[in-house]
């Protein structure tokens, strides 16, 4: 379903992601970890077409179409979704609204009727006020608030692959079961859609069962395997990887 191939990046004329190779195949949860500048995000951001990313070499192909030249806005009609590690501030505009527009522009086929139960069930699952929904977005959210409200754009707008950079940072132990039982729901409702969750902790892995573990260093992937992978990088940290 989606193919990175010999894909590098630069960010200010900085290399940040080097040669890297990536398959995703529909219905899966891949796992990406990793220590601190290690390139995690600058690939999430990439792939999502943020344009301070430039792509220096490699394609990006999602439903057997090359997409690395595709704007941001395309690649998300796509079906391309990215909860950002720091989501911005959108004065002015509500939750709601946020909520509301991106659906239409990105279902555009979809009943609308459909689209207020919908954000009222997301809405329930992740145990969020109605008045929420009429707060500007992220303005004065708290971490965790705002988390939530990524994971209410994801449960609502429904993307074929999603890419959730450190989902689960900041996050108390109610907030964080949460968002674990959202992502584990969303999994259940859409079984062809696919995850890539960043993160350095075990914890939110508790509600899921990631398919495939993936270490990024210095810009590369330099090991993927099964869940296992997770407990030895728990016991030993990532010096192991080191290259």
């Amino acid at each position: 379903m989606f193919y990175l191939k010999n894909f590098s990046v630069s960010v200010e004329n900085k290399q940040v992601v080097s040669d890297l190779f990536l398959r995703i195949q529909s219905g899966t949860i891949h796992v990406c970890m990793g220590p601190n500048g290690s390139g995690k995000s600058s690939l999430a951001l990439a792939i999502a077409g943020h344009p301070f990313y430039k792509i220096q070499s490699g394609t990006v192909i999602f439903d057997e179409k090359d997409i690395t030249s595709l704007s941001a806005d395309k690649r998300a009609k796509a079906g391309i979704f990215l909860s950002q590690q720091y989501p911005q501030s959108l004065p002015g505009v509500t939750v709601y609204s946020l909520l509301t527009e991106s659906y239409r522009a990105l279902h555009p086929q979809a009943d609308q009727a459909d689209l207020p139960k919908k954000i009222a069930a997301a809405r329930s699952l992740l145990k969020l006020d109605e008045s929420f929904l009429w707060r500007n977005t992220n303005e004065g959210f708290s971490g965790g608030e705002k988390k939530r409200c990524e994971m209410l754009q994801l449960l609502v707008l429904q993307p074929r692959i999603a890419f959730l950079d450190e989902i689960d940072s900041g996050l108390d132990v109610d907030a964080l079961k949460c968002v674990g039982k959202a992502l584990s729901w969303f999994m259940k409702v859409n079984p062809h859609s696919s995850l890539f969750i960043i993160t350095h902790y075990q914890t939110i892995l508790d509600f899921l069962e990631p398919d495939v573990v993936h270490v990024m260093n210095k810009g590369k992937l330099v090991l993927s395997g099964e869940a296992l992978l997770i407990k030895k990088i728990q016991e030993s940290g990532y010096d192991q990887f080191a290259k």
